[in-house]
């Protein structure tokens, strides 16, 4: 079996590993990442979800295909993005540490996420849900060439307040 390994301009991105838990928890907990995706989750539930991404992904999988960010220049691990592919769409998710919010990496590791799912994987169509409000990752969605097609009213509680679900789709 191939590793995967996708490269970009500035990027780099590899299926995530036992020594990736730390980013990961990271990404799960700082209140700056999660504030418009999820509730904080329990260390119970972050090592299900890391144990989760690690089986080794191949054509076909049903889990997420989780894929750590790196620079390349530094080798500096910066996020997760990746998709699971389901109902005929590859649902893709990112989460970057805040201190790489703004650089453009968001788009830049999506964009080669998506270019390779397309060139290896014959895969091309894309979904994504963004809670309302997550401008950010919204305007992630748009550069790559996803289009808003629906919103779910009242659709995920945050914080006990509750937000609508943008869902997006490309091809």
């Amino acid at each position: 079996m191939k590793s995967i390994a996708i490269q970009t301009e500035r990027l780099s991105m590899a299926q995530i590993t036992h020594v990736d838990f730390d980013l990961f928890k990271r990404l799960q907990t700082e209140h700056e990442v999660i504030e418009l995706c999820f509730d904080k989750p329990s260390d119970e539930d972050i090592q299900m979800r890391f144990d989760e991404r690690l089986p080794t992904w191949c054509k076909g999988s049903e889990e997420w295909l989780c894929l750590v960010v790196s620079l390349k220049h530094t080798g500096e691990a910066v996020g997760v993005t990746g998709f699971k592919v389901s109902n005929g769409y590859a649902e893709v998710g990112y989460l970057l540490l805040p201190e790489f919010h703004g650089c453009g990496i968001g788009t830049e590791s999506l964009e080669g996420l998506v270019k390779w799912a397309e060139r290896d994987l014959d895969l091309n169509r894309f979904s994504a849900i963004v809670t309302k409000g997550n401008i950010g990752s919204e305007r992630v969605l748009e550069k790559c060439g996803f289009v808003l097609t629906k919103v779910e009213k009242d659709a995920y509680q945050i914080g006990g307040q509750t937000f609508d679900d943008h869902i997006f789709h490309r091809g």
